[in-house]
C-alpha cells in the first residue's frame, strides 16, 4: 500500500472504525498501521476519528449498540466522501 496513492488513503479513511474496533483482519490491520506510519493526511483524519470513538466511550459507557446499527452506520460512514 502506498501512502501517496489516493485511492488508498479513501480504503484507509474507509475502514478506520473498523481499525479501531479490531474487527479486521491481522493482515489488513497490518497494511492500515503501516500506511499510518507513511501518510501524514491520512494521520490527521485517523487522529479525528479516534477522537469521536474516544468520546463515544465516554458518553456511552459500556453500552454497545445493536448489530444492526452498528452495521447500518458503517454502511453508511463507507458511502461519505472525504475532503482530499
Amino acid at each position: 500500500m502506498a501512502a501517496n496513492e489516493e485511492t488508498d488513503c479513501s480504503a484507509v479513511l474507509g475502514e478506520v472504525y473498523l481499525y479501531l474496533d479490531l474487527e479486521c483482519s491481522e493482515e489488513r490491520r497490518s497494511l492500515i498501521q503501516k500506511h499510518l506510519a507513511e501518510c501524514s493526511k491520512c494521520v490527521r483524519e485517523f487522529g479525528i476519528e479516534n477522537e469521536v470513538k474516544a468520546l463515544v466511550g465516554r458518553c456511552c459507557g459500556d453500552e454497545r449498540a445493536p448489530a444492526e446499527l452498528r452495521e447500518r452506520l458503517r454502511l453508511k460512514l463507507g458511502q461519505l466522501e472525504t475532503p482530499h
